[in-house]
């Protein structure tokens, strides 16, 4: 143990990395469907480690954690400001409603029992399950002018509530939203889940393990015979008449050709159509026999993912868009899935489109080049991070932190957090409409925020680890127990809110609602289990963007507004 001790204060480094890598191992384990996830086994594992004595240098967990707000930020951005319109109202306000009733909850419980800025800051990190409070609160308490010594026990005490109250706060709402409202509504999660597919679709909902192989895109080559209509007529006019698939190759005296739009087909050409499979299987009425491909015959296809940008398209249906779309401009370009903040949503002809959306196609690169203009923007075509907006959106967003004004003669400053949380925001909307400014690829963005949130959450858990046992010994039941209120009254009171004033009765948005306006993954990912299907993804969507947004900046707020300090 001392070998370890020596390397881990000669090396801080060392224990950091340490910690992510054990705090990762711990989180993955499983009791029943609740897993602690990586960040909180990071912290636990951290306050172990911070018993040894390591210290590690402070601005590294101000860069990391601007680097995962900024992240956050940016990519929340376009949905997040997509969600403020009166489409989106009702889901909006309950949303709201949720992150206030929060925060008057820990306000509350902080006036009755005294807890200080830290602790209180702390209940509503853990309580509402929202990890970068710890650093919007950290940051706050550093400008309160307090002696190092009072400032260190308050960001441990941040730390410290966090931990004993992020359990019940990631179990409560997965109680709530897959068991208590159902039971006390008479709700069938299941049930209620395939009705709503059914609405939005007009067919029946398949059971878990089933697919619908129409919808499957296949490739087929059927070769012209003297009785069939394609003779003497274009690619195009074929496509016009099997509307959902068109023709991808020809193959004509023992060879691939290339072809246009005024290209005659042949008798006894090798056609390839690619579609849906059931527009697919109606090619051979009009081309011929199904046959085996010959050889050295090739259909090259792509599959590309395109960013929604064009307003034009947003707020529209699938369904609506397809149909009234010219065919000489859709044919060959099939959307096989759409993606919104990083979620699969479903493939359902009502489904509306928002801008921001994350649309996946598959058809060959001429035609995908026809199409992608009129769509958006190719996200591979942002491979490299554009530094100088990046650079630009770190400084803009450290700037406005430096900010601080006064609401009811309370001060409040939002800090670098808060500030790279909001300067995220405006660059992830500004590169939704503006492609060629801004680019920050998923994966590069997706690791900032993952990467960052860890070291951040590392290096707060080993600088609390020497006063983190004397303030759980302190205060730890009280805690838990508040924990437990925070975590469950914000969601009763906007459910039913919810429910009765704002009018969000269908029981599956209704539950993704709750679970979104708690930004509660565990939450959802319990409900998207009960469902069988994606049918809650778009209401959680956005009010989980919402909520990531307010929750955070509670953490200066709540340090601004109570004025109990820690210790004597």
């Amino acid at each position: 143990m001392e070998f370890v001790r020596h390397l881990f204060t000669g090396q801080p480094l060392i224990a950091l990395f340490v910690t992510i890598a054990l705090g990762y191992f711990v989180g993955k384990f499983k009791v029943g469907t609740f897993v602690l996830g990586g960040i909180a086994g990071t912290l636990l594992v951290g306050v172990v480690i911070g018993q040894l004595g390591v210290n590690i240098d402070p601005g590294i967990e101000t860069i990391f954690f601007a680097l995962f707000i900024y992240a956050v930020g940016f990519q929340g951005g376009p949905q997040f400001f997509h969600a403020l319109n009166l489409r989106s109202l009702n889901q909006l306000a309950s949303a709201f409603v949720m992150c206030f009733t929060g925060l008057l909850c820990v306000l509350g419980a902080a006036w009755m029992f005294g807890l200080d800025r830290g602790m209180a800051a702390g209940l509503a990190a853990g309580g509402l399950t929202q990890s970068a409070i710890l650093g919007t609160a950290g940051d706050a308490i550093a400008k309160l002018g307090l002696s190092a010594q009072l400032t260190k026990t308050m960001q441990t005490n941040v730390a410290v509530g966090y931990a004993v109250c992020y359990i019940f706060g990631s179990l409560g709402p997965i109680i709530m939203v897959t068991w208590f409202f159902p039971w006390v509504m008479k709700w069938d999660i299941r049930k209620e889940a395939v009705e709503l597919a059914q609405g939005l679709t007009g067919r029946a909902e398949l059971e878990p393990g089933q697919f619908e192989a129409v919808n499957d895109i296949i490739t087929r080559v059927y070769q012209v015979t003297r009785d069939r209509k394609a003779i003497g007529r274009t690619p195009l006019e074929l496509d016009r008449q099997l509307s959902d698939a068109a023709v991808e190759a020809i193959y004509r005296d023992g060879k691939s050709i290339d072809f246009d739009d005024s290209t005659v087909i042949q008798l006894g050409d090798a056609v390839a159509v690619t579609g849906k499979l059931g527009a697919v299987q109606a090619s051979n009425a009009v081309l011929g026999d199904e046959i085996v491909a010959p050889a050295g015959f090739t259909v090259v296809e792509e599959s590309r993912e395109i960013i929604l940008t064009n307003r034009g398209l947003s707020g529209r249906g699938i369904g609506e868009i397809h149909d009234h779309a010219n065919v000489d401009t859709r044919h060959g370009v099939f959307l096989t899935a759409v993606k919104r903040m990083g979620r699969d949503l479903p493939l359902l002809s009502k489904l509306q489109l928002k801008t921001g959306d994350e649309l996946h196609f598959t058809g060959s690169t001429a035609d995908l080049d026809r199409v992608q203009p009129k769509i958006g923007y190719k996200i591979t075509a942002a491979a490299a991070t554009d530094f100088i907006f990046f650079g630009i959106g770190m400084v803009v967003g450290i700037l406005i932190g430096m900010v601080s004004f006064k609401i009811w003669g309370v001060p409040i400053s939002i800090g670098s957090g808060g500030g790279c949380l909001l300067s995220g925001l405006l660059f992830g909307w500004l590169r939704s409409v503006h492609p060629r400014f801004a680019a920050l690829p998923i994966g590069a963005s997706t690791f900032l925020r993952d990467f960052g949130l860890a070291v951040f959450v590392g290096v707060v858990g080993i600088g609390a680890g020497p006063h983190a046992l004397v303030a759980i010994e302190q205060s730890g039941l009280t805690l838990l127990f508040l924990g437990v209120g925070v975590t469950l009254i914000p969601q009763i009171i906007t459910f039913f809110f919810s429910y009765f004033v704002l009018r969000i009765q269908n029981p599956i948005e209704a539950l993704a609602c709750v679970a979104g306006g708690r930004s509660a993954n565990p939450a959802f990912a319990a409900l998207l289990a009960k469902a069988g299907n994606a049918t809650p993804v778009v209401s959680f969507t956005v009010t989980y963007a919402v909520a990531n947004v307010f929750l955070t900046l509670w953490g200066p707020v709540i340090v601004g507004i109570v004025t109990t300090n820690a210790g004597p």
